[in-house]
C-alpha cells in the first residue's frame, strides 16, 4: 500500500500548503493520507498513526525531508523504524526526482539531505535570535501578544452572559486554564467594568 503524510506548522495561512501536499501526495498514488497541523517540534500524532499504519512492503510518501523529520537524528529513527517493519520511504520533491529509501544511493542521499536540512535550520534560528536580541537591545521587541489575553474581553463578556468556563473556551478557541486565570484576573475585571 502507498501511504501519504502531510504536515504544515500551526502558522495561520498554511491551509493551501497542506492542501497542494495533499494533492502531490494523491498524484503520487496514495491510497491512504495523514496529515496534520503541527510544529515539527510538537508530538505528531498523525506521523505516528502512519508510522504505526504501514505494514511491510508499503510505501510511505512525503511530500518534502522537512515536513516528515525535524533532524537528522529524527530522519534516522523514522527510517530506522520504517526499515524494521520492511516499509520504504520516498521523498517527492527532490529536484532531480524522487529520493527512495528502497535504493542505495537513496539512503545515502538521505542521509545527506537530512544533515543538510539540519544544518540550515539551525543557521536560520542563530539569525533569528540575532535579529530578536538586535530588536530588544533598540526597544522595538515586544514579542508574541498571549492569544488568550487577547481574548480576554470575549471570555469576560461570555462569563457575564451565564456561559460556563469550559464553554467559554471552546468558543473563544482557548485552554480551560488561560480562561480560568483571565476570570481571576482582578485588573482585567476591573477594565471590564470600566468600559
Amino acid at each position: 500500500m502507498i501511504v501519504g503524510y502531510g504536515r504544515v506548522s500551526t502558522a495561520e495561512g498554511q491551509e493551501a500548503g497542506l492542501a497542494a501536499q495533499e494533492r502531490d501526495l494523491k498524484a503520487a498514488g496514495c491510497e491512504r493520507i495523514f496529515s496534520e497541523r503541527v510544529s515539527s517540534v510538537a508530538k505528531r500524532a498523525q506521523l505516528e498513526s502512519a508510522l504505526d499504519f504501514v505494514r511491510e512492503g508499503d510505501v510511505l510518501i512525503c511530500t518534502k525531508l522537512d515536513r516528515l523529520a525535524r533532524s537528522t537524528t529524527d530522519l534516522l529513527a523514522i527510517v530506522a523504524r520504517l526499515e524494521a517493519k520492511g516499509v520504504a520511504l520516498r521523498i517527492l520533491s527532490m529536484g532531480a526526482g524522487d529520493l527512495d529509501t528502497r535504493t542505495p544511493t537513496g539512503r545515502l542521499m538521505l542521509t545527506m539531505l537530512g544533515a543538510v536540512a539540519e544544518f540550515e535550520r539551525t543557521l536560520m534560528l542563530d539569525r533569528q535570535r540575532e535579529g530578536i536580541a538586535k530588536a530588544k537591545s533598540e526597544g522595538k521587541y515586544q514579542g508574541r501578544a498571549p492569544t488568550a489575553q487577547r481574548k480576554a474581553p470575549d471570555v469576560l463578556r461570555l462569563k457575564v452572559e451565564g456561559v460556563k468556563p469550559a464553554e467559554i473556551a471552546r468558543r473563544t478557541g482557548i485552554g480551560i486554564a488561560s480562561v480560568y486565570r483571565i476570570l481571576s484576573d482582578k485588573s482585567l475585571d476591573a477594565k471590564a467594568s470600566a468600559n
